[in-house]
């Protein structure tokens, strides 16, 4: 009866000290946190009248980004296109670069009779954004200033320069020259 007790104590003893590490490493290895579904993190833009009201482009829009091949400027190549053709254009998302202190965006504004192009030159800060290790970091911004011609664009202003996820925002105000 002795050894039969003792040998059980020994059984318990080892099988505790098996299922204790493993229970520990199944109860840390997983977390109860989620990743965010949208994990795009662009620029909504909105076109607006003097009154601050959101207003619809008559013109048919599309907007490329530029990018550095060696010491020349592309524009307006195949894979440079990050709007295209939008008509009736009055919110819309823009990507939004985590490599460059700025963007250079070209607005091409198509009509019946003319074709006009006009240049955003939009400066910011990036930070990295971190969830947990389980998600992918993604890089969050803010934006500092916006440069423009002014073809057909009167003012361009910055109403919420934290760029983030939350792709309801409104991040810039263009406000068109009347008529367009």
């Amino acid at each position: 009866m002795k050894n039969r007790s003792k040998m059980m104590s020994m059984v318990a003893v080892g099988l505790i000290s098996y299922l204790l590490p493993l229970t520990s490493y199944l109860l840390t290895s997983c977390t109860s946190i989620e990743c965010s579904i949208n994990s795009l993190v662009r620029t909504r833009y909105q076109f607006t009248n003097s009154a601050g009201d959101s207003i619809s482009l008559q013109d048919t829009l599309t907007v490329v980004t530029t990018r550095k091949d060696g010491s020349q400027t592309v524009i307006f190549s195949s894979d440079s296109i990050i709007y295209n053709k939008g008509v009736g254009t009055c919110k819309f998302h823009l990507p939004i670069s985590h490599s460059h202190p700025e963007d250079e965006l070209v607005f091409h504004f198509i009509g019946d009779s003319i074709h006009l192009t006009d240049t955003l030159w939009v400066e910011k800060e990036d930070y990295p954004h971190f969830e947990s290790v389980d998600c992918n970091a993604s890089y969050f911004h803010k934006l500092t200033s916006i440069r423009h011609t002014h073809n057909c664009l009167d003012s361009v202003v910055i109403v919420n320069p934290s760029v983030t996820n939350d792709d309801q925002v409104v991040h810039v105000n263009i406000y068109p020259k009347i008529g367009n």
